[in-house]
């Protein structure tokens, strides 16, 4: 590591010849792969992207110069080279270093992100507010080509072509294969184009294809043929950009040539660059997905540490049961949002390919999407993270709700999610959708009871949200046959003299566990497994109260939450009772693992009926 030893912040890299710079992209994919390998993470994207980002703090005067990356996948270099080379061994664990983008972890992350197709908007908007106050940095966004199926991506180009102000995008395209020699006349027509030959042509196809003619009618032709390299430029010129690529993004002396081009150029500038995800490390090349959201893996081979537990993922219960359930119904159809693979939809992409649908980034057209073939008889599922389904709160309520049509939304990764921190955490979900008219809003307490409310779900004819966490199970018995459970009612597990848990979700087994703890400290109590955050049961919440005091828990934030519908529901029918609120408070939760979050959070069985028994005595 001699020379990322001399890099404490990106102006080192200035210290620098172009010649150092490939070593170095090598010694930073040495880093992240020695420390992905103990910790997992985010490696494929950002072992494609490390050599562009080496160019980018290169060429440009960061933090001084705004460089805004789309979701974080692939920014492991970035934080590398800012400072964070010591601490990379932290990311993603408790007390560490994120693994995304965080404005108060550094002046270098310009603008924070977990989720896609939000770097273009960002960026339009700082380098709208430059041209205001008057002051001349560079706003560099950094998108790669999935980013680029989200529709927010796209109403961020409509403006920026609108505004016409100075910035670059760089179009990080990690999945489209260039051969050589088209490759190679990219390489010639970017290199040319940028020195200003042709920089005052009209924006229009034709003259676009006519900049070439200095060349010959024989390079016109290939030009023209060559649809790979022009397709994408044409397309980017009519919004009002100036398009250069695609160029090599593992070249780094000619990123730092082109770059060096493009730097000083007037109005929006769009620059395609090639990578290979997964670069530098063969079994990441090899299974770019496998890598992407990669687990502890083993360095020298590549295989996952895989955890000794044999209990199945809420996910894998997820995905068999949707396989058996649309075995026997050819009307139930999948939907994700390009995460085939993190929502367990990929076994039903294999098996029934012509009902699985896979929109890319676009969770507001996903939902307005399965809704549209609700309308037409069809019985739609919907997989789609609990904290990306935040994106699509109006499409749920003006599209399905309002028109009481059958959608089933499976939020998988409900509650915390561990190491990929607060943009990622879905503890939001209860309170924005349980305010919604004629919508069932279901979670189940282990991964038998999911694989019942996944049928149920598809029983009911309305529309259902179904939360459930990431991660194993709790090892219950699954049963062989599924049960439609009664819609709004729960399950009394035990009766308590001294105090009744409410659980719901994945909190019901630690409830469970709590009450054991309590009667052996000499206190009666009893648990519920609710199973319906609405419609609530109201009958068994009143009956409970009637006992004495009460206690919700809910892996999902307290304002809004499930023990809101209890307070509420007490509040509205006149019932007095004691009531004791466990839930996730009014702040951003930060990364660790799941078991940590929940014992720091009181939310673990043993704290729970600490807190229980310590409520009881005051």
């Amino acid at each position: 590591m001699e020379l990322l030893e001399k890099i404490r912040g990106a102006k080192d890299l200035k210290k620098l010849e172009v010649s150092q710079l490939p070593p170095l992209a090598s010694e930073i994919r040495s880093v992240i792969i020695r420390n992905i390998s103990r910790t997992g993470g985010h490696l494929a994207s950002s072992l494609g992207a490390a050599d562009l980002i080496v160019a980018l703090h290169y060429v440009y005067d960061t933090p001084e110069d705004k460089i805004v990356f789309d979701t974080g996948h692939q920014t492991y270099a970035h934080k590398i080279l800012t400072g964070r080379a010591e601490k990379f061994q932290t990311v993603r664990q408790k007390g560490g270093i994120s693994g995304f983008l965080k404005r108060y972890e550094s002046e270098y992350d310009a603008f924070g992100a977990g989720h896609a197709s939000t770097a273009l908007s960002a960026a339009a908007g700082m380098a709208a507010a430059r041209d205001y106050l008057g002051l001349s940095h560079k706003v560099v966004a950094v998108v790669a080509d999935g980013c680029m199926t989200g529709g927010m991506a796209w109403e961020a180009i409509q403006n920026i072509g609108q505004l016409r102000t100075d910035m670059l995008v760089v179009l990080n395209d990690n999945q489209m294969f260039i051969s050589q020699r088209v490759g190679r006349l990219g390489r010639i027509l970017t290199r040319l184009l940028t020195l200003g030959t042709v920089q005052t042509a009209e924006r229009k196809v034709e003259l676009f294809l006519n900049r070439f003619q200095f060349w010959g009618k024989k390079i016109l032709r290939v030009a023209k043929r060559a649809r790979v390299l022009f397709f994408p430029g044409m397309i980017f010129e009519e919004m009002g950009f100036t398009y250069f690529g695609p160029v090599d993004g593992h070249n780094i002396p000619e990123l730092t040539e082109v770059l060096g081009y493009v730097k000083d150029l007037k109005g929006p500038v769009l620059l395609h660059v090639v990578t290979k995800k997964g670069k530098g490390y063969e079994p990441a090349e090899a299974e770019p997905t496998e890598f992407h959201g990669a687990p502890k893996f083993e360095m020298e081979t590549g295989l996952s540490v895989k955890d000794a537990a044999g209990t199945p993922t809420f996910t894998r219960v997820f995905s068999d049961t949707i396989l058996r359930l649309a075995e026997k119904d050819h009307r139930i159809a999948a939907i994700t949002a390009a995460m085939p693979e993190g929502t367990g939809l990929d076994g039903f992409r294999d098996k029934f390919p012509n009902r699985y649908y896979d929109v890319g980034i676009a969770e507001e057209h996903a939902v307005t999407f399965a809704a549209g073939l609700a309308a037409e008889g069809i019985k739609p599922v919907a997989a789609i993270y609990s904290s990306f389904m935040q994106r699509s709160f109006d499409q749920v309520m003006h599209d399905i709700c309002l028109q009481k049509l059958p959608v089933v939304i499976a939020m998988d990764r409900a509650g915390l999610v561990g190491e990929d921190g607060p943009t990622h955490h879905g503890v939001f979900d209860i309170g924005l959708f349980r305010m919604l008219p004629d919508l069932a809003v279901m979670a189940p307490a282990d991964e038998d009871e999911l694989q019942h409310m996944l049928y149920t779900a598809l029983e009911l004819n309305m529309p259902v949200m179904l939360r459930y966490p990431r991660g194993r199970g709790f090892g219950v018995k699954m049963a062989a046959e599924f049960k439609r459970l009664p819609l709004g009612k729960g399950r009394l597990l035990s009766r308590g003299r001294d105090v009744n848990i409410l659980a719901i979700g994945n909190r019901v087994h630690p409830a469970v566990e709590a009450a054991e703890l309590l009667k052996a400290r000499g206190v009666d109590a009893g648990v519920a497994d609710m199973r319906f955050i609405k419609p609530l049961d109201g009958g068994l919440v009143k009956e409970l109260a009637g006992l004495g005091r009460l206690v919700t828990v809910e892996d999902n934030a307290l304002e809004t939450g499930f023990g809101s519908a209890v307070l509420e529901y007490l509040n509205e029918n006149a019932i007095q009772s004691n009531l004791l609120r466990l839930g996730i408070p009014d702040r951003y939760i930060e990364q660790g693992r799941p078991d940590e979050l929940y014992e720091d959070l009181g939310l673990s069985s043993g704290k729970m009926a600490d807190k229980i028994a310590e409520w009881l005595r005051s």
